[in-house]
């Protein structure tokens, strides 16, 4: 048997990073720089070390990981997966976790505040190395206290105040002004905002802050006191109902602005379904420019946050977290408008 044969496992044995060292000729600290990506490390050191993980199949531990105080898990938590926005913001996570030895774990909420603290305290006790929370429901106090415990960065939680965690954003707000400024360009003045239920968004939520940028807009171009804002809940099938309702009214507005394309989507296909012409009746913008917005049997006008980069930014906060940072981060992106056909038809692109 060679030397070489020696080093590697036998069949039903499990490659450690002592067997990696010794198949590639290096020490094990030099392996374990290789993977956590430590600066400093030579493009041949890595070279060497990757082979002979490829070669050994090797599978570093994520108990022992742990024990030794970083597993390389993110844990990622999402309150409603049936957001069309989500998977974008999934992406960038993946895309910046992909050339490093960190990887997600995803979790999904219901919305529901005992099952958001009970899968966080989860993750902590799986002893992941950090957590990217995507629009959370609990108080900026308790999630100040998990962020003693492991770093935490939210997305769409407008606390700029907090001290304990990082906070990454779309300008909610100034996305709202977008839309309703469009609408205004088309000559729109008759304009109504599709919201949330009350008890659905709390001070620091998308829903709120999206809904004072509209107000704001709207006051600012000389309507709405109050702005006219219809909520719908979040359960089916009283949404429907409620969008039945809205888009049956007599005193219906001209045009609409929703707080995501979640529910713009629904309105388009609710539209269709009672004999409403978008835009033509009807003018409909959202929120997100998600995939689905895009296809152009919707072609939803949308504001665009950019849920990929939102993801990748997040991303990069939390690793400079893990890594040491303490100093919190309030990063606030600028949104834009994607103008499709639900604001500007066909027929009217060509008289404008």
């Amino acid at each position: 048997m060679s030397v070489e044969d020696k080093h590697k496992p036998q069949r039903n044995d499990r490659a450690t990073i002592r067997t990696v060292a010794a198949h590639a000729g290096v020490s094990v600290a030099a392996v374990s720089k290789v993977m956590r990506n430590a600066y400093g490390v030579s493009e041949a050191l890595r070279a060497k070390v990757t082979e002979a993980i490829g070669e050994l199949g090797y599978r570093p531990s994520r108990a022992a990981r742990g024990l030794r105080g970083q597993s390389f898990t993110i844990g990622v938590l999402l309150i409603d997966i049936r957001n069309p926005f989500l998977p974008d913001v999934i992406a960038g996570v993946n895309g910046v976790l992909a050339p490093s030895h960190y990887q997600a774990m995803i979790g999904v909420s219901d919305a529901r505040v005992q099952l958001e603290t009970s899968l966080i305290e989860s993750m902590i006790d799986y002893k992941m190395d950090g957590l990217i929370l995507v629009a959370p429901r609990l108080p900026s106090e308790i999630l100040a206290k998990f962020a003693v415990q492991v770093p935490i960065v939210t997305v769409g939680y407008h606390d700029a105040s907090a001290t304990a965690f990082d906070t990454i954003n779309a300008d909610d707000q100034r996305g709202a002004e977008i839309a309703v400024e469009a609408l205004f360009a088309c000559g729109y003045r008759d304009i109504g905002m599709l919201s949330l239920g009350e008890r659905e968004g709390h001070a620091v939520s998308v829903v709120r802050q999206r809904e004072i940028g509209f107000r704001r807009a709207m006051q600012r171009g000389g309507l709405g006191s109050p702005a006219p804002i219809v909520k719908i809940p979040m359960a089916s099938p009283k949404r429907e109902d409620v969008m039945r309702k809205f888009l049956s009214r007599k005193d219906r507005p001209r045009a609409v602005f929703c707080w995501s394309d979640l529910d713009a989507i629904t309105l388009l296909s609710l539209a269709m379904e009672m004999g409403v012409r978008v835009p033509e009746d009807l003018a409909v913008i959202g929120y997100d420019n998600s995939t689905t917005a895009a296809l152009g049997l919707v072609n939803l006008a949308s504001i665009d946050q950019s849920g990929r980069e939102l993801g990748q930014v997040a991303t990069r906060a939390l690793i400079s977290r893990i890594e040491g940072r303490t100093a919190a981060e309030h990063i606030l992106q600028i949104p834009s408008l994607v103008s499709r056909n639900s604001l500007i038809g066909s027929e009217d692109k060509k008289q404008r």
